[in-house]
């Protein structure tokens, strides 16, 4: 039996932040939802600086490049959706930080899948098998996140949308809004 679709409503002219751990299916929930000039990967600006979306020692030079390209987006008034893990307070801040400078509103889709689920999409990957260990530390941080839902609000997200397992993110459908604002303050 098929689950009811879920829509989630993302701003038109804004930030869509997607949080998960690796393997818990950001990337392909992008492509399926997303036009890919909407969608900044952390690993296509790792291969664009690198040659090699898995060098991670690319990772600083990486962001610094993203968040060039989401600012200039954001300005224009253009969706953006920052496909990364985005686990931490700290990965996400820049971001929002973007977005508030340009007026935008944000939005968070975290993806909150079991450990085992997130394990097993990784072990399938084509090309690059994340570390075991730092899957399960990623699906800890979304968890830590997810703990403390007043603080994660405070972050200044005009909304925040969890899809708790791999069905709920199947049956997703996304609406977009050009009413949607960002917060006060």
């Amino acid at each position: 039996m098929q689950p009811p679709d879920v829509v989630l409503t993302v701003p038109a002219r804004g930030l869509v932040l997607l949080i998960g751990a690796s393997g818990a299916g950001k990337s392909t929930f992008a492509a399926r939802h997303f036009a890919p000039t909407e969608i900044l990967s952390s690993d296509v600006f790792r291969a664009l600086v690198s040659d090699d979306e898995r060098d991670q020692s690319a990772t600083p030079h990486a962001f610094d490049v993203l968040g060039r390209v989401l600012a200039h987006r954001l300005r224009r008034g253009r969706l953006s959706v920052v496909d990364a893990t985005n686990v931490s307070p700290g990965d996400r801040r820049s971001f929002l930080r973007l977005a508030a400078l340009a007026r935008r509103p944000a939005v968070a889709i975290a993806f909150d899948l079991p450990d085992t689920a997130c394990q097993e999409r990784n072990a399938r990957r084509p090309g690059r098998v994340v570390d075991p260990a730092v899957v399960h530390r990623q699906v800890e941080g979304v968890r830590r996140t997810l703990a403390n839902p007043e603080r994660f609000l405070a972050e200044g997200y005009a909304a925040v949308h969890v899809l708790t397992g791999v069905e709920a993110v199947e049956a997703v459908r996304i609406q977009r809004d050009p009413r949607l604002r960002p917060p006060p303050g």
